[in-house]
């Protein structure tokens, strides 16, 4: 057995038939927050083999697009590896060749043949009965990538994966797995994505992530939906000793409802957590997203910065808890929302709890309002006409560093971020 595998892994057959059990019992069980949905109203998966191609550049231009405006770069240029998933089927898997023998990326489907320590991680770090979602991926999983980074391996380039869904009214259930090894660093853009033509549907993706000790993971999540689109993301982190998790989360185009509470447990001593995100709520989007922490290991640290911009008829809840279970350890939220319209709604909820750590420091900043008046006046005194006066005052406000990013990647943001504030109005 791999050197990879938990402590006391009971039997195969066991462990999967209880995994089935739970999830069949969490099949009617709604999330704690965001609108319950009734999964029968979305396509039940069926098997499906898309045709695979040799280069992303030949998918139409199209899908090309759409993959673009989620973070994937179809001529892979400064990336190290490519996963790419249409529907239920992946059709690309390619890892540069000067990056072989550093990485492997390919679906959980072949990882959990090739590897039998792998379900020891099955279900570790998201629990399969945690609602009707993660229920739905494990009775009726429709794909999902695997990544594994080996120990001491620096990958300097970005790692791409990138879910597009293409048929209209389906569920798209993935399940994601990434292992880094001890002392590994890596840089993943995960791109979600669907083809012009999707109207509604529904995008649910569990990822379990494992850092090894002294570990780095840079994560950029790049959400493009559509107005009547649901999306069920669901992400558990376990960080042992000394190791990192980046997350930069990115939401700019309309989608019916997100909800999404991610899970970071930072147990090895020294273990940080840093979450930047960048929302957009447009037209009738319903978003709820929060992040959870728990600072298990000394001298740990977890830092959430968000900025939200609520437009026309959109409700935003932004939500953000750390427990603090150690006496050194320390987190911080930052919390500030943009209100652009008289039918917007925005919710800021931030919770702090210091768990038998009497010494833990834990604090909190939140702020919601309009767009400062006084502000748009100065820069009308400039000379700027007042569109544009509100316009830079919202691109500066959704300004916020994301850490290592590729610079191909950060420009593409700083793109859609000025044709957004440009559209605020």
């Amino acid at each position: 057995m791999s050197d990879l595998s938990l402590a006391h892994p009971s039997p195969i057959g066991a462990r999967e038939e209880s995994l089935r059990a739970r999830a069949i019992q969490a099949q009617s069980q709604p999330a704690l927050y965001g609108p319950d949905l009734d999964l029968t109203r979305f396509s039940h998966p069926v098997e499906q083999q898309r045709q695979r191609v040799e280069a992303l550049r030949s998918l139409e231009q199209q899908m090309r697009e759409a993959a673009l405006l989620a973070g994937i770069d179809s001529e892979e240029v400064g990336r190290a590896a490519s996963y790419f998933q249409v529907d239920y089927s992946a059709i690309y898997e390619r890892i540069q060749r000067r990056y072989q023998g550093q990485l492997e990326l390919m679906t959980t489907a072949e990882a959990l043949k090739t590897y039998d320590w792998l379900r020891d991680y099955w279900w570790q770090a998201v629990a399969v009965d945690q609602d009707k979602y993660t229920a739905a991926v494990e009775l009726a999983q429709t794909g999902g990538f695997f990544l594994r980074v080996f120990a001491g391996q620096r990958v300097k380039e970005a790692i791409q994966a990138c879910l597009l869904v293409q048929e209209n009214n389906i569920s798209q259930n993935v399940h994601n797995v990434i292992i880094l090894e001890a002392g590994a660093e890596a840089q993943l853009i995960t791109g979600c994505t669907l083809h012009p033509r999707v109207e509604t549907g529904l995008h649910i993706g569990v990822t379990e992530v494992f850092l090894k000790k002294g570990t780095t993971l840079s994560e950029t999540m790049i959400h493009n939906w559509a107005e009547g689109f649901h999306v069920r993301p669901r992400t558990g982190v376990i960080a042992e000793e000394n190791a990192t998790f980046v997350s930069n989360y990115i939401l700019l185009r309309p989608v019916r409802s997100v909800q999404a509470y991610p899970r970071v447990f930072l147990r090895g001593a020294g273990a940080r957590a840093q979450f930047n995100s960048i929302m957009v709520g447009l037209k009738e989007s319903l978003i709820d997203m929060g992040t959870y922490v728990e600072l298990t290991g000394q001298g740990t640290r977890a830092d959430a910065i968000s900025r939200a911009v609520a437009r026309d008829r959109s409700t935003m809840y932004l939500r953000g808890e750390l427990v603090g279970q150690h006496n050194e350890s320390r987190g911080h939220l930052d919390c500030r929302g943009m209100l652009l319209s008289e039918h917007a709604r925005m919710h800021a909820i931030p919770e702090l709890l210091a768990d038998s750590a009497p010494r833990s420091q834990l604090s909190h900043e939140a702020a919601v309002g309009p767009i400062a008046e006084e502000a748009v006046e100065y820069l009308m005194t400039r000379g700027l006409p007042r569109d544009v006066a509100i316009s830079t005052l919202v691109r500066g406000f959704m300004q916020i560093d994301l850490p290592g990013l590729p610079e191909i990647l950060t420009k593409h943001i700083q793109r859609v971020l000025a044709a957004t504030a440009e559209h605020s109005l």
